[in-house]
């Protein structure tokens, strides 16, 4: 699968004319297209497509907007209720910067990532990419493939916990949380067993539609409640401030930051979405409708549930910021299909990945088989206890979300994309490709090596941050032990 990374300028317009290869033969059997400065492999997809007429499952038959529907899920989901942590943190105004500039980045490389995957139609997950990016290394795709499950089964650890958090809070903590964190993984199991993305699109609406009521009414119920939880005179109004506040710790306002990262950092499993769209020309409209979305809701709540709870009184996820327990209970109840949905599509994207090393080109894959579906369906039973475990080794939510953000979106959000753009532009213009292109090159390898090197920043610094956190949190006695009954509800 290596990329072809010929510099010989003779061969640049052939190249991009008939892909990576620039041979008669190719040409024959691997025709592309341009739209834009936008390279697509309509050959490969369109024989996925005429493979896959006669099977039972079909694979590439999402739309754009099922597509979009899928990443709306992803992104308007819980972690919505950490900005306005995020916020107290930071201060409204470098909250808010931060915010837009992330969005855009991903934006950015989200593009990235499906022009990527348009000259490289072939590719099935990020794995894949890994492997291309560097060198056709298989120590590369292995990596890859292990920060790849890890970062899914840690997203669905946090849903059982945040369900068990949630099952908590509606019942005054009727039960052992251990029995909670069964709960959401037993149900989710069955929730994941539909094999393509195409099948999940409807879930994924729903759920999209249930956030953003629940976070919707978390916000009007901030603003129209008397105090938020835990007011006392003595702490008095809420404060809210423009910027951090004087004693502010590196390690505090790297897990505010972290924590904005990582809700919108969900690149890792763009390139499976593409991989099942019948049109990926069209992920663009997806991906750029939701980043807009993301943008409106994530700031709007952030700001209004931290104006009306400050500094003093916020929690993660806030809405254990809401005074009044029939607020809390009716805002957070919303957000159940969330709580299984997201778990449930991560869980889907590392059974599909797993799956398809053991029966891609088989019969199994596409048919209806008693092989097929048992081994799928035992994947996913694997994946959701070892996301239950997960949950009850790490009780924590903000932290979780660092340590998840600095461990795999380093990669993911920031590294992989700044070596694609650098490798796509290698491939059309030569090693030199910067100083061909004139401003327009320079620009492009600025900013990309600057994403690079933000990656790594994440990586070093975020991973530090994270691990501080959490042990400042033990030291304080912030969090029970692992299987602990200990009651975690808001």
């Amino acid at each position: 699968m290596a990329l072809n990374m010929s510099h010989n300028p003779e061969k640049q317009t052939e190249n991009a004319i008939y892909g990576k290869h620039g041979s008669d033969e190719e040409s024959q059997t691997r025709r592309t297209s341009v739209i834009g400065d936008v390279v697509v492999d309509r050959a490969t997809i369109g024989k996925q497509l005429e493979l896959e007429a006669e099977s039972a499952i079909k694979y590439r038959t999402c739309s754009w907007q099922k597509t979009a529907a899928l990443l709306f899920s992803e992104y308007i989901c819980l972690a919505i209720m950490s900005f306005p942590w995020a916020y107290s943190v930071l201060g409204l105004v470098p909250g808010l910067i931060l915010t837009v500039f992330v969005a855009l980045v991903v934006l950015y490389t989200s593009l990235t990532i499906w022009r990527f995957c348009l000259r490289h139609p072939e590719i099935r997950d990020v794995c894949d990419i890994g492997q291309y990016l560097f060198w056709d290394s298989k120590i590369a795709w292995w990596a890859t493939a292990v920060m790849f499950l890890l970062n899914n089964t840690f997203i669905q650890g946090l849903h059982c916990l945040v369900g068990a958090e949630y099952l908590n809070t509606m019942t005054g903590h009727a039960t052992c949380t251990i029995v909670f964190s069964c709960v959401v993984p037993i149900i989710s199991f069955f929730f994941s067993l539909p094999r393509t993305f195409s099948g999940l699109s409807h879930m994924a609406t729903v759920s999209a539609f249930f956030t953003f009521i629940s976070v919707l009414l978390a916000t009007i119920f901030a603003g129209i409640e008397p105090h938020p939880a835990d007011y006392t005179e003595e702490l008095g109004k809420p404060i809210v401030t423009a910027f951090p506040v004087s004693g502010t710790t590196f390690v505090s306002g790297m897990s505010a930051f972290l924590n904005i990262s990582y809700t919108f950092i969900g690149q890792i499993i763009l390139p499976s979405f593409i991989a099942e769209m019948k049109e990926p020309e069209d992920f663009w409209k997806s991906v750029t409708a939701v980043t807009i979305a993301e943008v409106i809701v994530f700031s709007i709540v952030g700001a209004v549930i931290y104006a009306y709870t400050g500094n003093q009184y916020m929690t993660a996820p806030a809405f254990g910021s809401l005074g009044d327990d029939l607020y809390k209970k009716v805002a957070f109840s919303f957000m159940i299909p969330t709580l299984i949905f997201l778990g449930v599509l991560y869980a889907s994207v590392s059974a599909r990945f797993v799956f398809l090393q053991f029966f891609d080109g088989t019969r199994h894959k596409t048919q209806h088989t008693v092989v097929g579906w048992a081994s799928w369906a035992g994947i996913l039973a694997v994946l959701w206890i070892l996301a239950f475990i997960i949950a009850e080794i790490v009780p924590f939510f903000s932290d979780l979300e660092s340590i998840m953000s600095s461990l795999f979106d380093s990669f993911f959000g920031f590294i992989f994309w700044g070596v694609a753009y650098l490798r796509m532009r290698a491939e059309d213009h030569g090693s030199s490709f910067y100083k061909e292109r004139g401003i327009r090159g320079w620009i492009g390898v600025i900013v990309n090596v600057f994403l690079i090197a933000i990656g790594f920043y994440f990586l070093g610094a975020g991973t530090y941050a994270s691990i501080e956190s959490v042990v400042l949190s033990y030291n304080e006695g912030g969090f029970g032990g692992p299987f602990s009954c200990a009651n975690n509800g808001l």
